[in-house]
């Protein structure tokens, strides 16, 4: 299902534009350095071929995938292989080349490099021998006339030897394109066609790829591809080895690997990454049309979970774009086909291969559904300052971390968040917990802390009354209530003395232990209603009026909340806090 998706996305790409992605044959990578030669082969001078990040510039060069075993491309690689330079070209040192171990060492290296360079020598000669191409014949003869030697008088050598591991082409002294570029070229890419069978893609009967190229992600070894399998080792079926386990031709091959690394690569759209380290999470995205619907979806999902730097955009505005967004296609103001599709891949790094941690194929318009109910979920009354809450994933994170840092942010908590708002299910048990908990160091509950609060607990199947956006003078539980008087008694603090101390001293206490706090806080009120009486006698008769209506709900105070009525008191306590009514905390 994953790789034929992938297929299909990688064909549809190329219907829309047909310079959207390579060929079979062919692919897209760097060249750093190029090589100019004159037609009879004599070495011209190197060119820089980097942009001012330092990166090489991309090219549409033949097909090639480095394995554990000798394979050298066509007119291009790295310098290794076209150059006959790597580290293990740098000699010892005097006092290294004392220690005869390190020197077999590094003999042993060097030959294993050497030999590598002499298998593209080779090449290059095999093809030019079934072309008799004369830009072809320029490369030979320019390694017959071993002109390797000169590059190192070139002024550019020194940014080589910083960075051997670079790629390198060729081409003629007054010509536009590389010799790699020639379309001849495709023909000439190697192809195993020792085995054949059935593929799972297509379903065509052809020759079977052995290895499946790698398509590294984030924290993960360069050598990684998301089929593998390991050679003797249990995972053998029937006697096959590595990826004849998986028959897939070499055609459907390229194509679900060429959509990967078009969806992972560095500025793609379709793709967002959470956590770090062991814990590093690359989910991919992509619709199975290109619909207007589907391209705004893709966008949406970009603007919502992907961390975005864009510090003069205002974000809550963002948000809210992306909002109406997944509204529309869901209430079909942006029409979107009966079979349109999103697809959702979750990849982790696992030692030598990927691993696929997450997959979802649902309708466009089902999807949509489910994100709005995110959003709904997450609505919850702003203050005077904030209207709305920015609810973007890493604003979700960083409300519960401490000091606010996304790198303090416990290690799963990211994809569980991400998975609960794809599947629509109950929101992870620790981000309620986490963000209990720096309310309680920080004495704090702001918009984004609420709505988590809120979305968590209406999420939960169970017996209590949902919550509302704002105040709910209806809900009778014990912890909301408990929270809407604390508000009130800490309001009526700061309007006689300008000073809400009651919040640092009693509100961890009584969100937990109300039965214990509440007489105390109840007798300073009465203090704090005294002095307020004498100047604003209509205000203390507000906040007293207040106080009796809540507390004519309350029976007894609990001797204790559980975890969820302790949200609820902080929930009251926000709620209350803003309500419309008079709140002379912000005066």
């Amino acid at each position: 299902m994953i790789l034929k998706a992938l297929y299909d996305y990688y064909n549809r790409s190329l219907l829309e534009n047909p310079n959207s992605l390579p060929l079979y044959g062919w692919m897209n990578s760097r060249i750093s350095f190029v090589i100019i030669i004159q037609k009879n082969g004599n070495f011209v001078r190197l060119e820089d071929n980097r942009d001012e990040t330092g990166k090489g510039k991309i090219f549409v060069l033949p097909y090639g995938v480095h394995t554990n075993s000798i394979t050298p491309f066509l007119f291009w690689d790295k310098c290794m292989y076209a150059i006959d330079y790597s580290k293990a070209s740098i000699p010892l040192s005097d006092v290294e080349s004392q220690d005869k171990k390190k020197v077999e060492k590094w003999e042993k290296s060097y030959a294993s490099a050497h030999e590598k360079h002499l298998a593209f020598v080779s090449l290059c000669k095999k093809v030019y021998d079934n072309t008799l191409d004369e830009d072809f014949k320029a490369v030979v003869e320019f390694y017959k006339k071993n002109q390797l030697p000169l590059l190192r008088n070139d002024i550019l050598w020194q940014q080589i030897e910083k960075d051997p591991d670079v790629n390198v082409s060729f081409k003629l002294e007054g010509a536009i394109s590389l010799i790699a570029s020639k379309p001849i070229l495709s023909n000439y890419v190697e192809k195993d066609t020792s085995q054949k069978g059935i593929c799972l893609i297509t379903g065509n009967k052809t020759d079977i790829v052995r290895k499946v190229t790698p398509t590294p992600i984030l924290n993960c070894k360069s050598s990684a591809s998301l089929v593998s399998f390991q050679t003797n080792q249990g995972y053998d079926s029937y006697g096959k080895s590595q990826a004849y386990n998986a028959p897939i031709s070499y055609e459907a091959e390229f194509a679900f690997s060429t959509a990967i690394k078009r969806l992972i690569e560095e500025k793609s759209q379709n793709k967002f990454t959470i956590g770090k380290a062991n814990y590093t999470r690359t989910f991919l995205f992509w619709s199975s049309s290109n619909s207007d619907a589907s391209k705004a979806m893709e966008n949406g999902i970009f603007t919502l979970f992907a961390h975005n730097e864009l510090e003069d955009e205002d974000p809550n505005k963002r948000i809210e774009l992306v909002k109406n967004v997944f509204m529309s296609i869901y209430n079909g103001k942006l029409s979107a086909n009966k079979d349109d599709k999103f697809f959702i891949l979750g990849l982790a790094p696992n030692a030598a291969r990927i691993a696929v941690v997450y997959w979802s194929e649902i309708p466009l318009r089902e999807f949509a559904k489910v994100i709005s109910q995110h959003f709904k979920d997450m609505a919850i009354i702003g203050t005077r300052k904030e209207k709305k809450p920015y609810i973007g994933l890493y604003s979700i994170l960083e409300s519960v971390s401490l000091e606010g840092k996304l790198s303090n942010v416990t290690p799963n908590l990211p994809e569980a968040v991400v998975k609960s708002i794809f599947q629509g299910l109950p929101y992870p048990n620790s981000l309620f917990q986490a963000c209990i908990r720096r309310i309680r160091a920080e004495q704090s509950i702001n918009i984004v802390r609420a709505a988590i609060i809120k979305a968590y607990l209406n999420r939960l199947n169970n017996n209590n009354k949902k919550i509302n956006i704002m105040l709910d003078k209806e809900n009778q539980n014990e912890g909301y209530l408990c929270g809407r008087l604390f508000a009130v008694l800490e309001n009526l603090q700061y309007a006689a003395n300008k000073q809400d101390s009651i919040r640092s001293n009693y509100m961890n206490a009584a969100s937990s232990t109300p039965a214990s706090v509440f007489p105390t806080i109840l007798k300073l009120s009465n203090s704090h209603y005294s002095k307020l009486v004498k100047d604003k006698k209509g205000l203390a008769v507000f906040f007293d009026n207040k106080k009796k209506e809540i507390m004519a709900m309350i029976q007894d105070f609990p001797n204790a909340l559980n975890l969820g009525d302790q949200g609820r008191f902080f929930l009251g306590y926000y709620h209350q806090k803003n309500d419309k009514e008079i709140n002379t905390t912000e005066e």
